[in-house]
């Protein structure tokens, strides 16, 4: 079922056209959780209450997936499978309209997931050239790399593939290469490839005990980029995009890393759990070489913390959304709670934020607008219908919703 927008006159079109490119509005959200891993976006003009009427568009998506979409310009790409994961798709659509550009298929095996997981679980990358996406059953560990337009670049098998609980971690692209970790209960790496033929620039051995989910992102301390990246087994641990040799290093997690590495006034913030709840949370100053625990961690935090959703800092502020709805205001520097908040429902996607205001989707597909800030402020609730596993996306003047079914298109206000 679609729902479209009223007619607007080609010249109404056209000037609304160009204020988004010439606006933050026209950026794009290249990979999991947007500009680097941060869920942060300059856009305005999004409301905080709506109704099915003011969305540009919702389209049914076929099959089952819990990727989030990523956005270049007018393409939009997401993943999804079929056939209890027999069939993995990959698939463009136009982002302004929703329409179909192009879909392509890869057969694989149907191997075990968690129940809150999918065979399309990773989100795909771009960078504007290329969308790579990744896909995995217990022989092949696959990376895949087409055009904008689909056609089909080149392919790399990482192997095979071990886990208690299915795969879930999505590929990032800095400076011409596509960087992936596998973290399993078998050989474990981060591996960088050239984002042009695919062929390995490094291979960076890491320790193995169980799967990891957690997606790296990209730091700079004083001009060096670092590839920030967290396991179980490897702790947190940044590496050289170059060469991919360890900086500086953790000790391992007591449990598994779900939730990706984030950056927040200045320090690298990294949780550990199991059983669906967090357990312990450390911040990291990343200015450090070799081990760094008992040098540079900075802080420690045991109790209300997230497991599978990825914290978000914003304006100095860390705020933890808990799996169970507890959502947690604090002030990393002095390490206090300012204020917390149950949302009664729960969550495995992660916040992002929006001018100030967080937009979360809880498992139920129900859409929480929460204010970003020392003062407490709920906007409400928008239900989806659906329910959903996913983090939201945007990009261009629009907010993309995914559930298990659906994909819904809600732009900028006025």
């Amino acid at each position: 079922m679609r729902f479209h927008q009223p007619f607007l006159t080609l010249a109404l079109t056209g000037l609304l056209l160009l204020h988004i490119g010439n606006s933050s509005d026209a950026e794009n959200w290249t990979r999991f959780r947007g500009p680097n891993g941060t869920g942060l976006s300059k856009q305005k003009g999004f409301p905080t209450s709506w109704n099915r009427n003011d969305y540009a568009w919702v389209i049914d998506i076929s099959g089952m997936g819990h990727s989030s979409p990523v956005v270049w310009k007018d393409y939009l790409f997401l993943t999804t499978a079929e056939k209890q994961g027999r069939v993995r798709k990959t698939i463009c659509l136009d982002s302004r309209t929703g329409v179909a550009r192009w879909s392509r298929e890869i057969a694989m095996k149907s191997n075990h997931n968690h129940r809150k997981g999918s065979w399309a679980s990773p989100s795909p990358a771009t960078d504007g050239k290329r969308v790579y996406t990744v896909f995995c059953d217990a022989e092949k560990y696959l990376l895949v790399a087409y055009t904008l337009d689909g056609q089909f670049v080149w392919q790399k098998d990482l192997g095979t593939y071990k886990s208690q609980h299915g795969h879930g971690v999505s590929p990032i692209v800095y400076d011409g290469k596509v960087i992936l970790t596998n973290n399993q209960q078998g050989p474990s790496s981060v591996t960088a490839f050239d984002a042009k033929t695919g062929e390995i620039v490094w291979n960076t051995v890491q320790a193995v005990r169980r799967a990891a989910y957690s997606t790296p992102f990209i730091h700079h301390v004083e001009g060096e980029p670092q590839v920030i990246c967290a396991s179980g087994a490897g702790g947190l641990t940044a590496l050289n995009p170059q060469d991919g040799k360890v900086i500086w290093k953790t000790h391992q997690f007591p449990q598994r890393t779900v939730a990706s590495p984030i950056l927040s006034n200045g320090l690298i913030v990294q949780s550990c759990g199991s059983g669906g709840r967090g357990t312990l949370l450390i911040a990291v100053d990343p200015s450090g070489r070799g081990e760094v625990d008992a040098t540079h961690v900075r802080f420690r935090r045991k109790r209300s913390i997230p497991y599978v959703p990825t914290p978000i800092s914003y304006n100095k502020l860390l705020f933890l959304l808990n799996d169970n709805g507890v959502l947690i205001c604090m002030d990393l520097n002095t390490s206090r709670e300012i204020w917390k908040m149950q949302l009664g429902a729960n969550f495995s996607g992660s916040p992002i934020c929006i001018d100030g205001k967080l937009y979360l989707i809880s498992e139920a597909g129900d859409v929480r607008v929460i204010s970003a800030d020392r003062e407490k402020k709920d906007y409400g609730t928008v239900s989806l219908g659906d329910p959903s596993y996913t983090t939201p996306a945007v990009s261009g003047g629009k907010l993309y919703f995914r559930t298990f079914h659906k994909l819904f298109c809600l732009p900028v206000k006025g």
